[in-house]
């Protein structure tokens, strides 16, 4: 059977939440495992507000979830229901961003296509809400997809994850081309 990417349900969220740790702690190497702790009670995991809007996705290999990823039309840029600093006011895609959001791929999985697979999707559907322009907060570990990708870093932000820890993360920006 192949691949399948479908929308996420709320019943999705105990393996999302798996998911999510597995691949934060298996393939985030740039990070200190005291860092990634930090960032999996807030900065990293499940935000139902995205299942809610039907913009988050799981991608399914013989119905095991392998990868999630969505977008966003509000203006939280990154984390999770226990990240403290939310904002779901809706964003003007005239003159807005949409938001690139929570990536994780399953360590077994990682680096055959599937973040990109997920990555289309979300374009074309921020694309087909009349946004031109998207932004994200990446981790160190997927720069590298999101600049192959054609997304721009501008800087890099040190997140605050609690216990005396930061984590470092990359703003990234791309406009969408009109095809």
């Amino acid at each position: 059977m192949a691949m399948q990417l479908r929308k996420a349900t709320l019943a999705d969220i105990p393996r999302l939440e798996v998911l999510i740790a597995r691949s934060a702690r298996e393939l985030s190497q740039e990070y200190r495992p005291a860092q990634v702790e930090g960032a999996l009670r807030g900065a990293f995991g499940v935000d139902t507000q995205l299942i809610s809007d039907q913009t988050y996705f799981v991608v399914e290999d013989d119905g095991e979830v392998v990868a999630c990823g969505g977008w966003s039309f509000r203006s939280t840029l990154f984390g999770g229901d226990a990240h403290k600093s939310r904002d779901a006011s809706m964003l003007d895609p005239c003159t807005q961003a949409a938001k690139i959001r929570a990536f994780f791929v399953d360590p077994s999985r990682a680096r055959r296509g599937i973040g990109s697979l997920l990555l289309e999707r979300c374009e074309k559907e921020a694309r087909r809400y009349g946004f031109t322009q998207l932004e994200l907060m990446a981790t160190l570990p997927g720069v590298k997809l999101y600049g192959a990708r054609g997304y721009a870093a501008f800087g890099q932000v040190n997140y605050d994850v609690g216990q005396g820890e930061t984590i470092e993360f990359v703003p990234m920006r791309k406009t969408l081309s009109d095809r």
